[in-house]
């Protein structure tokens, strides 16, 4: 199919829509509904290439997105640990509401090397009624010498609240 074609096709599934000619989804589509989970998020500070195994130094930012149109969330903590499992720091002193659709970022710089390859954070969030999930996830970036990578590593839950 054409791009034009999927385009059209797009726009006049989004006014079925929006007349409320298409039957909505249940709210489970877009995901339960939680009060709070403790997440764990994979971070590669550096990862290895070439023949000789090099270590290829990335910057890495956490993202968290509050998804819920209607409620905020609350983040308690944001704990960065290397690759022993060792707490290197929390980067929330205090909690930190997120409103409706606002999201926080936090940065690790390409040349610190604290983390190690398998560096990883522990992110909690609380909310005081069921809201989306918010997404939680890292990207890793990284730029030498006119060659670049970056990808994406999603949070796992390994804790919810009802």
């Amino acid at each position: 199919m054409k791009f034009k074609t999927l385009k059209k096709i797009g726009a006049c599934l989004a006014v079925l829509g929006l007349l409320g000619i298409l039957p909505a989804g249940p709210a489970e589509a877009a995901g339960p509904l939680s009060t709070g989970a403790t997440v764990y998020v994979s971070i590669y500070s550096n990862i290895y290439s070439g023949p000789r195994g090099r270590p290829y130094q990335l910057g890495a930012m956490l993202s968290v997105r509050n998804t819920d149109l209607q409620y905020p969330i609350t983040v308690l903590s944001a704990i960065y640990y290397n690759t022993r499992g060792e707490v290197i720091r929390n980067y929330i002193a205090e909690p930190l509401e997120l409103g409706p659709l606002a999201s926080k970022d936090y940065y690790i710089k390409e040349k610190d090397k604290t983390g190690g390859t398998g560096a990883n954070f522990i992110v909690q969030w609380q909310s005081s009624r069921p809201v989306n999930q918010p997404i939680i996830e890292a990207l890793m970036l990284g730029l030498t010498s006119g060659q670049g990578i970056s990808f994406i590593c999603p949070g796992k839950i390994i804790t919810c609240h009802e």
